[in-house]
């Protein structure tokens, strides 16, 4: 069975297929790829079904031995990636380029300029054991394949089934530099629990990514907070991923793929599935806004 070995692990990499939805009743939330759209994309680069397990890491900075002839993509935050072989040698690859490793070719994804989470699919997908159904890491209830440490040996599976294919590349996380990223959202459910002047409050100022924002979600600074019109409190109710939910600060929270299932604040807003996939991709302290499409 074909491998690959972990050579160094920077900020963080963890195994993630499609998730394990059908557990909320026992507390669990799906996990999952944060940006689906990157990860899903990978896949088909390498003729993957699409429930293959990918590598999601955080910032690239992640390196790989194959030990033997393996094709892999590399997708979502564009990473500077090269193939040092085993005699020295080193090429540079282009972003979202299909990769033929030879026996002994260590894969370098490095630090890429903007964007957060790189996903790296080989063909036939990571065949870690699964856990409940799934070889995805949920950090919140810390179940699945632990995150990638230097030495871990990643088996190869079986999870090809077509040639490989690209039928559209994601557009830039940002189009112009000086312009911050737009995220859609659809009103409700609870957003009859804020002021009428939640809609202006939430699209007509500049929103900033809190650096304590991880895969359950992207904590949230602004200049002016949203305001309850109710205040009573709320009781748990279930909450999906991308839902935007309103601590008593009035700075929202969005859900990411480690989301709990149940949340005690109202939720005044849910994101598109295309915006979780770009609100995925932000850094702390990238700035942002968001645009009520409905």
């Amino acid at each position: 069975m074909s491998a690959l070995t972990v050579v160094q692990v920077g900020f963080g990499a963890t195994t993630q297929d499609l998730g394990r939805p059908g557990y909320s009743d026992m507390g669990l939330g799906a996990a999952g790829p944060a940006d689906r759209a990157s990860a899903a994309l990978a896949n088909r680069m390498v003729g993957n079904r699409p429930e293959a397990a990918v590598l999601e890491a955080v910032l690239g900075s992640v390196a790989l031995r194959s030990d033997a002839h393996v094709v892999a993509a590399v997708t979502g935050a564009e990473c500077p990636v090269e193939v040092e072989h085993a005699d020295g040698r080193v090429r540079g690859c282009a972003a979202y380029e299909v990769i033929a490793l030879e026996p002994g070719d260590t894969l370098n994804i490095g630090i890429p300029p903007t964007g957060l989470r790189a996903y790296l699919a080989v063909r036939d997908g990571f065949d870690v054991d699964p856990v409940l159904g799934s070889r995805s890491w949920d950090s919140l209830a810390q179940l699945g394949p632990a995150p990638l440490t230097a030495g871990d040996v990643l088996p190869v599976g079986t999870a090809a089934d077509a040639w490989p294919i690209v039928d559209a590349v994601p557009p830039p996380l940002e189009p112009w530099p000086w312009e911050p990223v737009v995220l859609d959202v659809t009103p409700g459910p609870r957003d009859d629990w804020f002021t009428p002047e939640w809609r202006e409050t939430l699209t007509g100022q500049d929103h900033h990514v809190s650096a304590d924002s991880d895969r359950v979600g992207v904590r949230t600074a602004a200049a002016t907070p949203l305001v309850r019109a109710v205040t009573h409190e709320l009781p748990s109710e279930g909450v999906e991923t991308g839902s935007l939910q309103v601590p008593p600060d009035g700075y929202p929270v969005l859900f990411l793929a480690d989301h709990p299932v149940t949340g005690g604040y109202p939720v005044v807003a849910v994101l598109t599935p295309e915006s979780v996939d770009r609100a995925a991709q932000l850094r702390p302290g990238d700035v942002f806004r968001f645009r009520i499409t409905h």
